[in-house]
């Protein structure tokens, strides 16, 4: 199954492109890997689980980041880094998820600026 969508109104060229719907969510193995660790270690998990909640967290990532992406678009800037996911959680209303992911990102910049990262966004 492929999604067919105009880019006309996101801003970039007038074409026509298609999106696979495997490339759409995130790998079902992944989300079935990180399930698996919230549940005892006994606990099966329905194909049908796995699929419900791969379309549900892909869906939340891409609310998430098309608000981010808008700002960016608003400011003139081409890259997206994680103050303005942070942004949008808190404009959409996730302020409680985005107080923690502050807390990662500082932290994750404290570690990459001890090992000497050069990406820090």
């Amino acid at each position: 199954m492929s999604i067919h969508k105009n880019l006309a109104d996101s801003g970039w060229h007038n074409c026509d492109y298609e999106i696979k719907e495997q490339d759409r969510f995130l790998p079902i193995a992944n989300v079935g890997r990180v399930m698996k660790k919230a549940l005892p270690e006994y606990a099966k998990l329905s194909r049908e689980s796995k699929e419900c909640i791969q379309e549900c967290v892909s869906e939340f990532i891409s609310f998430i980041t098309s608000q981010a992406v808008d700002k960016c678009k608003l400011e003139k800037r081409k890259t997206l880094n994680g103050e303005d996911i942070l942004w949008a959680m808190y404009t959409l209303g996730f302020e409680n998820y985005a107080e923690t992911l502050k807390i990662y990102l500082a932290k994750y910049r404290e570690v990459c600026m001890t090992l000497g990262c050069t990406n820090l966004y």
